[in-house]
């Protein structure tokens, strides 16, 4: 079979998890030689990153019924007409409407427990835990059109110890310090304000070392969690970052990665930490239960208990380090063996041929999925 050409639509403005996660699979299928095409919103991150490396097009995407970037949308599959056109999330989903004379094969990956009736007029669906497969079963969606391929992190190599030094100084933090780090959208949801206060529990020094907390990231959240944070006794030694393209070297930086979310469908940043051989803590969020083999892979904690947080950040600090690098060793492992770069984008050209293979004349009237 000749290869597939997709075309790719998310409509975010800002970078995180499932951003970073479109970029990796979009430059991944054109690494092994599929035609590829992307439709982002102007000015926004993922528009930046991929600059010219793939033919992108750009529409507004201002709201779930804009009528005009709906409009480009369909215009759009009909002059390309790609074999598959992937969306992420609910935007892009929503907008995005296949006409109904076309062979193009809707495709929508959902990353977390979204509202469904703006997705239900796909042809299959994928979720990148087993739970999101579940949760759409749940709701009505056919079992033979439901697909789980989790998310793959590409494994980096471990910045020079100069440019880890060089973050230390940059961050004002000694070399002989203790670094905790926290890395994502500064949402309500992600629980940055229970990670402050859960390293406000903390003393300020362990075994001689001084305590840090840097947090990676930006949001809506931002300026209310720095205000807070200015209140507690710990503030002088927090630090932000702001959103950073390339988290990779903080995380290889950090003596442990701390994930507060309140609600986390997967959770890319525990994979991204263990990437960089970082032991994880997290909160027992769907996709850290999913991910994480309490003691062995990581740490779980409940979520929103900000002393039962503390405590364990305190015990992990104070293990013996061999501990905490069996953790991150674990962690890697089940990284390797299970999110895998060649193994998911398999997964995905998989799929895709399967669905075009089924695909039946005028498909919109009946798109019935693989038996």
């Amino acid at each position: 079979m000749e290869k597939v050409s997709s075309l790719h639509i998310i409509g975010s403005r800002y970078s995180g998890g499932a951003e970073r996660f479109f970029t990796r699979l979009v430059l991944a299928l054109r690494e092994r030689g599929f035609p590829i095409m992307v439709v982002t919103r102007p000015r926004s991150a993922v528009s930046a990153e991929l600059s010219d490396m793939v033919d992108q097009f750009h529409v507004s995407m201002a709201n779930v019924r804009d009528p005009i970037s709906r409009f480009r949308i369909s215009r759009l599959i009909s002059r390309k007409n790609p074999d598959i056109v992937q969306t992420y999330m609910g935007r892009a989903t929503r907008l995005t409407h296949v006409p109904a004379c076309s062979q193009t094969v809707h495709v929508s990956r959902l990353g977390g427990f979204y509202k469904l009736d703006g997705y239900r007029h796909a042809d299959a669906w994928i979720g990148n835990t087993r739970a999101l497969c579940d949760y759409l079963i749940k709701n009505g969606f056919p079992r033979e059109r439901v697909f789980h391929i989790p998310n793959f992190i590409q494994i980096p190599e471990r910045p020079r110890e100069e440019r880890i030094i060089q973050i230390r100084e940059i961050l004002g933090i000694w070399e002989d310090s203790i670094i905790i780090l926290g890395v994502g959208r500064l949402v309500k949801k992600k629980g940055f304000s229970i990670l402050l206060e859960s390293f406000d529990l903390l003393p300020e020094t362990l075994g001689g070392k001084t305590l840090y907390l840097v947090i990676v990231g930006d949001g809506p959240e931002g300026r209310a969690l720095k205000e807070h944070a200015g209140r507690l006794k710990s503030y002088r030694r927090i630090r932000w970052t702001g959103w950073q393209g390339d988290p990779d070297p903080f995380f290889a930086a950090a003596d442990l990665f701390v994930c507060p979310s309140l609600h986390e469908p997967l959770g890319n940043v525990i994979l991204e930490a263990w990437s960089n051989g970082t032991p994880v803590i997290s909160t027992e969020t769907d996709g850290a239960l999913e991910l994480i083999r309490d003691g062995n892979t990581g740490r779980l904690v409940p979520c929103n208990n900000i002393p039962a947080l503390s405590d364990v950040m305190r015990h992990t600090l104070t293990q013996e380090k061999s501990a905490r690098e069996e953790l991150a060793r674990n962690g890697l492992s089940v990284l390797r063996n299970n999110f895998g770069k060649v193994a998911v984008v398999n997964s995905y050209i998989e799929l895709y041929r399967k669905l075009l293979e089924i695909r039946p004349a005028g498909k919109k009237s009946g798109f019935s999925g693989p038996e």
